[in-house]
């Protein structure tokens, strides 16, 4: 492997601060190098794990620094589009939280200076890179619970208090949606390699303008989905896929070692087999899947094409909540 990748971070976020920041710092091949952030409060944990870190003072500025060769964006949701295409064209790598645009076709401009550049740009996420999801698209894929024949997704928790929260604040991309929602619809189309031929339902709660609950069904191409995202309700994470002969389901699907255990249950013929991930983090796993695509060429496990079909479905949802 050729040098560590050095990595900067626009902005001083709790995310970045709490789960980006240290697995960029314990990733294989990867220096946390430079921070953007005028607050010397929100750059001292950051510091405390990376003492020689830079620190600039904007943005724009962590983008000239010509020690920088990858940039992970954690802004709001709102600004994601316009700072992943500066930074593309400032010549940095960027990875960039989740979703990575408000529509489908916002991608498209992305995609487009990404492969003028040549440069990687990525949406971050994280849960592909998890050791339990590809298992759980190997066997689906190898017809271990038989055939698919429904899919049922939930991912809820309660910020209803937390009213300074930008996932409250429609004027900044909030929504249960395209925060949780992105986990529910993508993991769906990651094991299966399907996409939805409808969306049947979609029965969507607002609150000042973005959406708190949603229970959505679809239709795919043999199969059928429901799920249930919702940031007004009591935490719950599980998804399963139930086939003619057997059943997989995963019990911390989308923040192991924070919900819980990742852990996957296969159910057949009267047994439960479990296979459990105690050790593995995914924020980690995709720092280091990101270097050795910029090492080696390895193909990136999530490209912006996945990242827009999720996109896609989410726009199709609205759509038919009217």
């Amino acid at each position: 492997m050729s040098d560590p990748i050095r990595w900067g971070i626009l902005g001083a976020s709790k995310f970045a601060r709490e789960q980006m920041g240290p697995a960029i710092h314990a990733a294989d091949h990867a220096v946390l190098a430079a921070l953007a952030t005028r607050s010397p409060e929100k750059a001292a944990p950051f510091q405390a794990i990376a003492p020689a870190i830079r620190l600039h003072q904007t943005y724009e500025d962590l983008l000239a620094d010509p020690g920088i060769d990858a940039v992970y964006i954690p802004l709001p949701n709102h600004l994601h589009v316009e700072w992943a295409k500066k930074a593309l064209r400032a010549g940095k790598h960027v990875l960039v939280e989740k979703p990575l645009a408000m529509k489908a076709e916002e991608f498209d401009e992305v995609i487009a200076l990404r492969d003028k550049t040549g440069l990687l740009a990525a949406e971050a996420y994280m849960i592909v890179h998890h050791p339990q999801w590809q298992r759980a698209r190997q066997l689906v894929g190898e017809g271990a619970i038989g055939r698919l024949i429904h899919v049922e997704g939930v991912f809820t928790y309660n910020n209803a208090q937390d009213v300074t929260n930008i996932r409250n604040d429609a004027g900044k991309g909030g929504g249960g949606i395209p925060d949780i929602g992105v986990y529910t619809y993508g993991a769906t189309r990651f094991v299966t390699g399907q996409e939805p031929d409808e969306i049947t339902h979609a029965d969507i709660t607002w609150e000042n303008g973005v959406d708190v609950i949603a229970r959505v069904s679809a239709r795919f191409p043999s199969f059928s989905a429901h799920w249930v995202n919702s940031m007004r309700m009591y935490p719950l994470q599980d998804m399963t896929f139930h086939g003619d002969s057997g059943i997989l389901r995963l019990t911390a699907p989308f923040n192991p070692q924070v919900f819980g255990e990742a852990r996957i249950d296969l159910m057949q013929g009267g047994k439960t087999l479990s296979e459990r991930f105690p050790a593995a983090n995914h924020y980690k796993l995709q720092v280091e899947a990101f270097g050795r695509s910029l090492a080696e060429g390895a193909e990136y496990p999530c490209p912006l094409e996945f990242s827009r079909g999720t996109q896609a479905m989410i726009d199709k949802v609205f759509q038919a909540a009217g």
